[in-house]
């Protein structure tokens, strides 16, 4: 049995932005992960996104092959992704429907697939707008991390990160029945997240683990505990290598536990022509860049190439 961590919690909406910043800067030191509350996301919005979720997953496979990933956008069927390049399994066992951004650049936001409006005449307009509510408090987040880093808290918009950043929003199917496998089957293998930042929900089925030292064997795997109406916030290696490692970047995974899962996961990265390079607050002469600068959108491509094989 896995032994349950305890993670902070920050409230979106304190007026004491200060003090908040530097709450989160040590859940980003201590853990990568943190809950985040009262942050203007509708607990009916949240509960009609699962639904309408629900009723994609529930078509037949080759209804949902229509609107197979394109793009990073649509429809990933089981095991059709792996995110530890390093396991041999044949892949995790979830399926996805990722939607990309849905305002600004409409060369981006025409390539989004949507199913049938007329079996689903609201799914795309509870997606839309979950998108956006999204978009809006990763954002007020993000000014808090430039907060936490000792930055001005418009840092990120300066350098060009929130000018047209790219939201992905990824819905999660995990089947409770897996059948007998002679190996470890994963709803989702260990992995850290490529990007910025990433906000999740779930439907409350637990499952999702957190192992804080990465690089101690064996590895230490803590469950995650559900909080009704919280986000599950965490660091990508986008921001890791950002902030020089001072914030990091944890590894997690899915564990199947016998029921069904639903969660929704939302990617908040910058503008890929972003140049990430260690910010002057994060390295020093005893503690220089560990990483060389790179564009946004190169370093993403190239991470998705190794977990997708392509």
């Amino acid at each position: 049995m896995a032994e349950t961590v305890k993670l902070p919690i920050i409230d979106l909406s304190s007026p004491d932005r200060i003090s908040t910043a530097k709450s989160i800067r040590q859940a980003c030191v201590d853990y990568g992960f943190f809950y985040l509350v009262n942050h203007g996301v509708e607990g009916q919005l949240l509960s009609k996104v699962l639904e309408e979720s629900k009723k994609f997953f529930s078509l037949p496979l080759n209804e949902k092959m229509k609107l197979s990933r394109k793009h990073h956008r649509g429809y990933s069927p089981l095991y059709a992704e792996n995110l530890d390049p390093l396991s041999r399994s044949e892949g995790d066992s979830k399926e996805s429907f990722y939607v990309g951004p849905v305002e600004g650049d409409m060369a981006q936001t025409n390539l989004n697939q949507w199913p049938s409006q007329e079996i689903f005449p609201s799914w795309r307009l509870t997606m839309e707008s979950y998108h956006k509510k999204l978009m809006s408090a990763g954002k007020k987040l993000i000014y808090l991390i430039a907060m936490a880093l000792n930055l001005d808290e418009d840092y990120f918009e300066k350098v060009g990160a929130l000018d047209t950043p790219s939201g992905f929003l990824r819905l999660l199917h995990y089947p409770g029945e897996l059948g007998c496998f002679n190996e470890q089957i994963y709803g989702a293998s260990e992995h850290s997240d490529y990007g910025m930042i990433t906000l999740l929900v779930s439907d409350g089925v637990p499952g999702l683990q957190v192992c804080r030292e990465k690089f101690n064997q064996p590895r230490l795997w803590e469950d995650v505990p559900h909080i009704n109406g919280a986000f599950i916030v965490n660091i990508g290696d986008m921001m890791e290598r950002w902030t020089n490692c001072l914030f990091r970047s944890t590894l997690h995974r899915v564990m199947p536990v016998g029921q069904e899962r639903y969660s929704l996961a939302f990617f908040l990265d910058p503008n890929p022509d972003c140049v990430v390079e260690c910010l002057e607050s994060c390295c020093s002469p005893s503690c220089p860049a560990r990483f060389p600068p790179i564009r946004s959108g190169a370093y993403l491509e190239e991470r998705f190439k190794l977990t997708y094989g392509e």
